[in-house]
């Protein structure tokens, strides 16, 4: 179970590490969990317990951590002396908090309404509260959370004196009914699912002061134009707030200031690309001149820019700011992760005085954050898979944290990460333990997740916790990260562009060829393929369209028509259904069960409402309509990611199972 931990120095700089906030203490149990923070969980695939988020005013003075719908208060009163944990009088089910910059007050919702809880007075009142059946206030909406990276609806004002917040209308979202036949007690939970094709729902921002009486100011801008708020940005004290909204078609971004005082707005910069903007973790923002800090597009690379002026080389594709100084006391204006090498992501610094510096060391995955003068960088590398944690100050590593998170009992792996084939395709080849170079062929498994806006090929060992798994049962495992996954510039992310279906499928043919080439105990007469989610879909996907390369899939959570998966994800890369229904039938798998010669199981999970159980349903009728052998494994309250270790263990030994029965050679 997560715990509240803090790491802090003595006078005489000696390091100690303790919990702050134990909710075994507490009685917290994760039963409570209002549907709002279960539905925030399942869009990060946030699977721990207890404590998993807590938000703080940038002093680290106040800490608030959310538990089962009560708000829980850590507050120091000076250095060394923390007072003893208490909780908040909020209404419950109390979600989404965020501690002012001031640290005097909270800002929650509440069943839909936005509230401000004073921490000196305990006053708690709404600021503002739904006017119609629909509506939420404070909240990030499906579409949002699950593909856009922002989950939260409510950002305060640098002087703690307003807010801007989301308000959500979801009534023209089309409902689904998603159900689950094991507990047929329970009836059917209605969602609103914005489908490829359909209705989003109507996202909207006003500007609503905490003084009461304040009456909400409305931020206008052409909605019907750019119907996706990406992001709101309001760090500096001395520029209006940012914000950041997409083009349905998602080619074209535009930045746009905010009078708070009328809420008018003014286009302060915009991004264009012809197949689609991609939306960057951290930008846009402002630094310490109020220059504007995002991510473009400069010779092909993905680049920093500050305003108009690019300032990473061409080659070194920045992957997300981390921290964009806006005090000027820190070293470093902009903090960021960039790649020369797809699978490796290092921590860099931008400052116009000093210029680039690159602060890790190749060879891993790294992050970072900072503030305070204080830098803590993680790295992950192959040699294991721990996070490797360390504090930073004044340019050298003072204290590295305990880890005491489990690792797997798994035996030194031998992994070879390569490039491979005419497309340089980046793949890991993972081979047993005991296995002896020339001492007999192995079967392979494809373990790709293999689509867009996604790797799996990291220099680092939790990336293949269960490829390795796999191949201590018997495998020479695959995975390859082909067109579309980031890191290798703007042409080779929009290569998939009206394709799902062949740029990924062969990509992974090409790179089971290229491994082949380099390891000749590879068996091509006995192929798998298994994945998840994407990679259900491409697993699915080649057992039906190159049964003569793979012999057997097992598909989890496939997708497997695309006009049932989501707006935002699906017409970013092949627009809307009614404008090119023969893009979405290419891609669909549908039409091809007709084909299906080989061994495929179908895993789905009942309450899954992300890629929801009737993608398996609809091509497990098509199969069985074409009287084509399959086997479905259907899970019982199981949503798209199976968190529960029993349930998880199951899973793997079933498909082992399965992937045996079906490469056995003939007697």
């Amino acid at each position: 179970m997560g715990c509240l931990w803090i790491a802090e120095s003595d006078a005489d700089g000696t390091w100690s590490e303790r919990i702050l906030l134990d909710p075994r203490d507490l009685h917290d149990d994760d039963a409570d969990i209002p549907p709002e923070e279960r539905a925030r969980r399942e869009r990060v695939r946030e699977s721990g317990s207890g404590v998993v988020s807590y938000t703080a005013d940038p002093a680290l003075r106040v800490i608030v951590c959310p538990l089962a719908g009560r708000l829980f208060l850590v507050t120091v009163s000076e250095p060394g002396r923390w007072i003893p944990v208490r909780e908040l009088p909020s209404a419950e089910p109390a979600v989404a908090p965020q501690v002012s910059p001031a640290g005097d007050s909270i800002a929650y919702v509440h069943r839909g309404s936005v509230r401000v809880l004073d921490l000196v007075s305990n006053d708690d009142r709404a600021v503002v509260e739904p006017d119609a059946d629909g509506v939420t206030w404070g909240l990030a909406e499906f579409i949002a959370a699950e593909e856009m990276g922002r989950t939260r609806g409510l950002w305060w004002s640098p002087d703690g004196r307003a807010l801007v917040v989301a308000r959500v209308d979801e009534s023209a979202v089309h409902q689904w009914q998603v159900s689950d036949p094991g507990t047929p007690e329970a009836g059917s939970t209605t969602i609103a699912y914005p489908a490829a094709g359909t209705p989003n729902a109507d996202v909207s921002l006003a500007v609503v002061a905490t003084e009461p009486g304040s009456t909400p100011i409305p931020v206008p801008w052409d909605v019907d134009a750019f119907p996706y708020l990406v992001d709101v940005d309001w760090s500096s004290d001395t520029a209006p707030p940012l914000v950041t909204v997409q083009s349905r078609d998602q080619r074209e971004v535009r930045f746009l200031e905010v009078d708070p005082t009328t809420g008018d707005t003014t286009l302060a910069r915009k991004d264009t690309h012809p197949a689609w903007v991609e939306l960057m973790p951290g930008v846009p923002t402002r630094a310490a001149d109020d220059q504007v800090v995002w991510i473009g597009v400069a010779d092909d690379t993905r680049s920093l820019f500050l305003d108009s002026t690019p300032v990473t080389p061409s080659g070194l594709e920045v992957r997300g700011v981390l921290d964009v100084d806006s005090s000027g006391r820190e070293d470093g204006r902009v903090l960021f992760l960039a790649s020369s090498e797809p699978t490796q992501i290092d921590v860099w610094t931008y400052d116009p005085r000093t210029g680039l510096h690159q602060l890790t060391e190749p060879g891993g995955v790294h992050g970072a954050t900072r503030g305070g003068g204080t830098l803590v960088l993680q790295r992950r590398d192959l040699d294991s898979c721990a996070v490797h944690t360390a504090i930073w100050r004044d340019g050298r590593q003072v204290h590295t944290l305990a880890s005491h998170a489990e690792t797997p009992d798994l035996p030194a792996p031998r992994l070879t990460l390569t490039s491979v084939g005419p497309r340089e395709l980046r793949t890991a080849v993972i081979l047993p333990s005991w296995h002896e170079p020339g001492s007999g062929r192995l079967p392979v498994l494809m373990d790709p997740y293999g689509g867009p806006h996604a790797q799996r090929v990291l220099s680092a060992g939790a990336a293949f916790a269960s490829s390795r798994w796999f191949a201590e049962q018997g495998f020479a495992v695959v995975v390859a990260d082909g067109r579309g996954s980031p890191g290798r510039g703007v042409a080779w992310e929009t290569a998939v562009r009206d394709d799902l279906a062949n740029p990924p499928l062969e990509d992974q043919v090409e790179a089971l060829r290229g491994a082949a080439e380099r390891f000749p105990d590879l068996d091509l007469d006995r192929v798998a393929i298994r994945g998840w989610s994407f990679g259900g879909y491409l697993a699915a996907l080649a057992v039906l369209r190159r049964p003569e390369v793979f012999h057997a899939a097992v598909a989890g959570a496939p997708v497997t028509d695309w006009s049932l998966y989501d707006t935002h994800y699906t017409e970013r890369y092949l627009g809307q259904p009614q404008d090119a229904p023969e893009v979405y039938t290419r891609s669909s798998l549908i039409q091809d069960a007709e084909g299906l010669r080989r061994p495929l199981m179908l895993i789905h999970g009942f309450a899954d409402d992300n890629v929801v159980y009737a993608h398996t349903q609809r091509l497990s009728d098509a199969l069985l309509t074409a009287a084509r052998p399959h086997t479905v494994l259907p899970l019982s309250g199981i949503t798209h990611m199976a968190s529960d270790e029993t349930t998880a263990e199951s899973l793997l030994l079933l498909q082992v199972e399965f992937l045996r029965n079906s490469l056995r050679p003939p007697r």
